[in-house]
């Protein structure tokens, strides 16, 4: 490779480090100017494209960052001027276009203060509940939100979902449509609605997380890239939301949760179980920054919210040097808690499993059974995955067997499939 080819390869490789830096940021500052998601991302694109074209001959500026937010805000200017003389001569052509037409003028001057006056950390969090808003769906909520603040191509995004990228496109399109149409405003919520928002931000920032943390499907146990952008948006939010005790609660339970990485796989990526992992492998940083979180969603006050609670379950089992060393029993009251405060079928799934580890699986195995009326779970492949590990410990082998076959048809994750599988085959030579 020419030295020159190396020079357009490192320009490049800036140009897209600092894009998945920043974007979220330039795409905010201009979203405030000209009030409209869609049309501040590709502005934001547009200065990138300038970026690509310039710096190969004039090199990469000494703040890269802030060259392409002055180009983005440019853009934006010009934009709105075009607007406004469109405005100022459909004006002309009749009275009744003038109260429009003033309306025009104060957008205006408005984005003209907003593109002098940067406050970034409030823009951040306009974007963040501007793309998890209620209106979408949950899917074009997760989509947008890692474009818009994670700095993802459809591409990516398309990859760690594994769905046709072109899916992932029309998400997004469809969602910035219906974020115009519906005349969402580019604020942070009131706050009558703020908690009832805050919990749509956390629900995609978690759904992102859990893709990540326990894929649903395809060929890998986990995509920890996912987890880590989700992480990266929490601490963002919870830096700009620092009073609200269930944004650090659910950095809490990411950052404990995701410790344990380099552990839930084996040498060939087959899933390693949680009691079954070498805890020397787990990222104590994590586990303390984890800790961190937990205590200060603790110190805000009140009752702990959902993330905060699983949070402290999480906790728990970071704080286990062994595996027997973990304290079943008050994990069993988080479950209680848990379960009373945001009742689910998963929840009581999982409470089962605390009671079976804490009184023995016969208890836990009363729960399991009273769940498989459930229509929720129906086609949940843990529900006869808990209820096969359950029998398996009472002794029951050739139910346990049929049981983890059921789960082993049901899950979509190839890697699961298999440890469930080789679970079902050890029924047939039960231990002595």
């Amino acid at each position: 490779m020419s030295a020159a080819a190396r020079d357009e390869a490192a320009i490049h490789r800036t140009i897209e480090a600092v894009w998945r830096i920043e974007s979220a940021k330039i795409i905010a500052t201009v979203a405030r100017m000209v009030r409209d998601v869609g049309l501040a991302e590709e502005l934001a694109q547009d200065a990138l494209v300038s970026a690509l074209e310039q710096w190969s001959e004039t090199g990469v500026p000494d703040n890269p960052a802030a060259w392409l937010t002055a180009v983005a805000k440019r853009r934006a200017l010009d934009r709105l001027r075009h607007r406004q003389m469109a405005e100022h001569k459909a004006g002309e052509i009749g009275r009744e276009l003038d109260a429009q037409h003033e309306m025009a003028q104060a957008d205006f001057a408005e984005a003209v203060d907003a593109a002098l006056d940067d406050d970034i950390g409030d823009d951040l969090l306009r974007l963040v509940f501007t793309a998890c808003h209620p209106v979408l769906s949950t899917e074009a909520r997760v989509a947008l939100t890692l474009r818009l603040m994670g700095g993802l191509t459809t591409d990516e995004i398309a990859r760690a979902f594994l769905v046709p990228e072109a899916t992932v496109a029309q998400r997004i399109v469809r969602a910035k449509r219906s974020l115009l149409e519906a005349r969402v405003p580019f604020e942070v919520p009131r706050r009558h609605e703020l908690e009832a928002r805050l919990a749509s931000v956390l629900e995609v920032l978690y759904l992102i997380f859990n893709e990540g943390y326990s894929a649903t499907a395809g060929d890998d146990w986990m995509r920890p890239a996912l987890c880590d952008e989700a992480m990266r948006l929490g601490r963002i939010v919870a830096e700009l939301v620092p009073d609200a005790s269930e944004v650090h609660g659910l950095v809490a339970l990411m950052e404990i949760q995701a410790s344990r990485t380099a552990a839930r796989v084996g040498p060939s990526g087959e899933p390693v179980l949680l009691l079954e992992q070498n805890r020397a492998r787990w990222d104590h940083m994590l586990i303390r920054r984890g800790l961190a979180a937990l205590a200060r969603a603790e110190a805000l006050g009140g009752a702990l919210g959902p993330y905060a609670l699983q949070a402290a379950i999480a906790a728990c089992h970071g704080r286990a040097r062994t595996a027997g060393e973990t304290d079943w029993p008050r994990i069993a009251a988080l479950y209680d808690a848990l379960a009373e405060l945001s009742p689910s079928p998963v929840v009581e799934l999982n409470r089962a499993v605390a009671l079976s580890m804490a009184f023995g699986p016969a208890t836990g195995l009363e729960v399991v059974d009273a769940l498989l009326g459930e229509p929720a779970l129906k086609g949940y492949h843990l529900l006869p995955a808990v209820r096969g590990d359950l029998l398996f410990k009472l002794g029951r082998y050739d139910e346990a067997r049929k049981e983890f076959d059921r789960a082993a048809a049901l899950t979509r994750n190839t890697r699961e499939r298999t440890l469930l599988l080789a679970r079902a085959r050890a029924c047939l030579l039960p231990p002595a």
